[in-house]
């Protein structure tokens, strides 16, 4: 494993660690919350199985452990020795910032035993110290919501190593049979002329070649698709931006069977020419119901 990318994600408690690793987990890593450091070097010594696909991995470490403090350095000092590249990433906030999360959470914090939320905070800065000053990145999340941080986490994984693509799902439906429920972004496209009024292309569906003809050469869904394919090359970066790590394009018509198939045909094959190192599938929700 010493070729893969490696992060660990540490800092103090209530700082948005769950929300970094989870956005590593989003750009492509194998991630593990709540590590053991002791576990790490075993952990990476462990043969790699040839299909094992993997942007990186990612372990959050912290104060949780009662041990991490006090055993992190000669493994990591041992790690580097042995040559494995790793990068730590150190999560703070502000006091009152971390006292306002905890109370709106309700959570203990790991060193609360015995002490108030205040000072528990103290000792885990005091405990962090050493761990902070050798961080080769520290973000303070104190004006972050989780977008932003999400965000931020996703451009270190673009530096890093390769960020796993967005999976864009394509889905034909019929609105007589409801709009489905994990839709982003849906698109009416009863507007086109319906083949099922035509007696030879009724018993069809979406997928023939000859639905596909009759309504994509539609001179108004010409004009539809264009539009609407423009609209998504300025939208699927910014999603991306934002981190969303699945997008699903709902196209419907009356019985989804013949124009929301023919067209979301199209635009699936469009975004995986024009997008090949994405992930592209196309579905039919009601392609049989009518």
């Amino acid at each position: 494993m010493k070729t893969h990318n490696i992060i660990i994600i540490t800092g103090y408690s209530g700082s948005g660690k769950s929300t970094a690793i989870a956005a590593l987990e989003d750009a492509g890593y194998y991630c593990v919350d709540n590590m053991p450091v002791a576990l790490l070097p075993k952990l990476l010594e462990l043969p790699i199985e040839p299909d094992f696909k993997t942007a990186g991995l990612a372990f959050v470490m912290d104060v949780r452990e009662k041990n991490f403090p006090a055993g992190y350095p000669p493994i990591f000092e041992s790690l580097r020795t042995q040559g494995y590249a790793f990068k730590i990433l150190f999560l703070e906030a502000d006091d009152d910032v971390l006292i306002r999360r905890y109370s709106q959470t309700r959570r203990q914090h790991p060193l609360s035993q015995n002490k108030n939320l205040p000072d528990s905070i103290r000792m885990e800065k005091e405990q962090l110290t050493d761990l902070r000053t050798v961080s080769d990145l520290i973000i303070d999340t104190s004006t972050c919501n989780v977008h932003e941080l999400k965000s931020m986490i996703q451009n270190i994984a673009k530096k890093s190593g390769v960020l796993s693509a967005i999976h864009i799902t394509v889905l034909s439906f019929g609105f007589k049979f409801g709009i489905p429920k994990d839709a982003d972004l849906v698109m009416d496209v009863r507007f086109i002329a319906n083949p099922f009024y035509i007696p030879e292309l009724k018993p069809l569906n979406g997928t023939s070649q000859r639905v596909k003809s009759h309504v994509l050469d539609n001179a108004e869904c010409q004009e539809f698709l264009g539009r609407y394919l423009d609209l998504l090359t300025y939208l699927i970066p910014l999603y991306e931006k934002e981190g969303k790590a699945y997008l699903t394009l709902a196209i419907g018509c009356t019985g989804g069977k013949h124009r929301s198939v023919a067209i979301a045909e199209a635009i699936g094959g469009h975004l995986a020419s024009r997008h090949p190192s994405k992930h592209i599938e196309i579905h039919h929700r009601d392609i049989a119901l009518t």
